[in-house]
């Protein structure tokens, strides 16, 4: 249920401060909200990353790298890298303002292409379980 309420909250979330980071690096205005919506933006994904590494602890006995998950995670990581690399470039400014827009803007870039492997997952087990249900009420049916 967390998952389910945190990924919706990430993608709004996402959707804010990607239109802040692109408004900064068009017209050089906004770094200080663009900068805390990336601030916020990971603070959400490392929590939805927490609790999901628990709920696959739950379901699959690991918490990450499961098989049934195991690209997913492997791309999650990249993900976190990233975001945490701004992070670190916000910190000690190894990086100027406009890289580090740049970079959130990769870390985004993976964080959709994690979604997209999420949603398409998500989709094709509930197609699956579409597809067990009709041919458990076809059983049925044609045994009565």
């Amino acid at each position: 249920m967390v998952q389910g309420i945190l990924a919706p909250v990430q993608f709004l979330v996402f959707l804010v401060s990607l239109g802040l980071v692109l408004r900064f690096l068009a017209t050089g205005d906004g770094e200080g909200a663009a900068t805390v919506s990336i601030i916020v933006k990971t603070i959400v994904l490392y929590t939805i990353m927490i609790t999901g590494a628990i709920w696959e602890r739950e379901v699959f006995g690991q918490y990450l790298f499961a098989p049934a998950f195991y690209w997913e995670d492997m791309v999650s990581m990249l993900v976190l890298t990233l975001h945490g690399v701004y992070v670190a470039a916000l910190l000690t400014g190894f990086l100027d303002t406009h890289q580090q827009m740049l970079l959130a803007l990769a870390a985004y870039a993976t964080y959709v292409v994690n979604a997209t492997q999420f949603v398409l997952k998500l989709r094709a087990a509930r197609l699956e379980e579409r597809g067990w249900q009709g041919a458990v009420t076809g059983a049925v049916g044609a045994s009565r």
